[in-house]
């Protein structure tokens, strides 16, 4: 499927949390690092990974809507009924006219791919996948935690009995591949990314057999596998982005942040840290990364080599608390929310804290979406919160569809699509 918008338009974030039009060629890596076109998978209005094109949760979007209500159907273009899901919900992505969600359960072990049309929720297709060899016996996280991915031919999509597979766009099985070996810790986290033609995964995990997997998008054959038997396990999804001209794949790792090639998964640089379940944040040329289970927060410049803990390590935190979103840079800021329903904001350039507010109700799960026109939105199917990227602190609305909050929401054409534990939500103009 060719993109129909080949060379998208680049936008920066200037400190205001405003983005500007810029003219790509007058501009090298600094500016790439805060675009929302680093790395383009698919269409341009495409959200076809977990927290959309460039995995850093930035839309070009100007003009979505800030309210909505379940009950009067206000701003509710359509919903979709979901089937059964247990433990953690994967997020939807876009992939041209298309909403694709995953769904499983424990007893029995079913995995499906469903999908959905954009326009009007109807369902067009539900695909059954075969699980893979690993049977969970512990359920917190269950089986469908993987955000799939798409290069808007296929789509890829990863469940947590260790199996990821292949489908067209009609729902065609193409490959389907298990994941060995699987010592997750208690499940499978990461979500697929694409780099190229191959689909990649973080399979950190327990016992030394810590890997990165690397498949050929065509036909699900090993491309590369780089061992890691320094790093534990973690459930955070990379982030492939560009540095000084290359590309590079930002690892939140137990011990450490790192920096890896993506065309063989070595590691170019590392710095002591403690990764596990929130993915990074890139813009203005620093990486910001935590845990996402609580504890030190670190910010770091990428350009280096080896162990740059002494060298590029920039500023850290000593404790953020748990909170299983990721974090988001935009106008100079570093944006986070943890547990209990805290947003902290962060300057960039030194750690300061620049305010830290409980919002009554927010979510530490959903992992937040910057538009183009300066808004926050922390959105899902619980408690939405839109604020304004500014200081103090202003709220500009909340909302509630009443379902579970643990999925990140997708943004295409206008509208957001929120997944609940019952429900997928097309929120915008009918």
């Amino acid at each position: 499927m060719e993109s129909r918008h080949p060379h998208p338009p680049v936008f920066a974030l200037d400190r205001r949390g405003s983005f500007r039009k810029r003219r790509l060629v007058r501009f090298p890596s600094l500016v790439l690092l805060t675009l929302l076109c680093v790395v383009v998978l698919g269409r341009a209005e495409d959200w076809p990974q977990f927290r959309g094109p460039t995995g850093l949760g930035y839309t070009t979007e100007k003009a979505l809507p800030t309210t909505w209500n379940a009950a009067t159907g206000e701003h509710i273009a359509w919903r979709a009924a979901l089937p059964k899901s247990d433990g953690a919900y994967s997020s939807p992505i876009i992939v041209g006219d298309r909403v694709i969600v995953t769904c499983a359960s424990n007893q029995p072990v079913t995995h499906r791919v469903l999908c959905f049309a954009k326009a009007d929720g109807r369902a067009l297709w539900d695909t059954a996948i075969e699980p893979g060899p690993w049977i969970l016996t512990d359920h917190r996280g269950g089986y469908g935690a993987p955000t799939p991915c798409s290069d808007g031919k296929q789509i890829y999509a990863v469940f947590g009995s260790a199996v990821i597979a292949a489908l067209n766009l009609d729902g065609h099985l193409v490959w389907r591949q298990p994941i060995e070996p699987h010592a997750f810790d208690v499940a499978l986290g990461s979500s697929p990314i694409l780099f190229r033609d191959t689909v990649i995964l973080d399979c950190d995990q327990t016992g030394k057999t810590s890997h990165f997997l690397a498949l050929q998008t065509r036909d699900g054959a090993v491309r590369w596998k780089a061992e890691r038997p320094a790093q534990s396990f973690a459930h955070s999804t990379p982030v492939i982005v560009q540095i000084a001209g290359k590309p590079q794949m930002l690892v939140s790792a137990s011990n450490a942040l790192q920096g890896l090639d993506p065309a063989d998964g070595h590691i170019l640089w590392s710095c002591a840290a403690q990764g596990d379940a929130a993915s990074p944040a890139f813009a203005e040329g620093l990486v910001f990364s935590d845990s996402g289970r609580g504890g030190k927060a670190v910010c770091v410049d990428p350009t280096g080599n080896g162990d740059i803990t002494a060298t590029h390590l920039r500023w850290t935190i000593p404790q953020i608390p748990e909170g299983l979103s990721s974090a988001i840079i935009v106008g100079g800021r570093v944006w986070r929310t943890h547990s209990p329903s805290i947003l902290k904001c962060f300057d960039l350039a030194t750690g300061k804290i620049v305010f830290a507010e409980r919002i009554s109700g927010l979510s530490p799960w959903p992992s937040p979406i910057a538009t183009a026109n300066g808004l926050l939105y922390f959105a899902c199917a619980g408690k939405t919160v839109v604020v304004k990227v500014a200081a103090p602190l202003e709220i500009v609305a909340t909302n509630d569809l009443g379902e579970e909050d643990r999925a990140s929401a997708a943004v295409s054409d206008g509208h957001l699509f929120i997944r609940g534990d019952k429900t997928l939500f097309c929120i915008g103009p009918k």
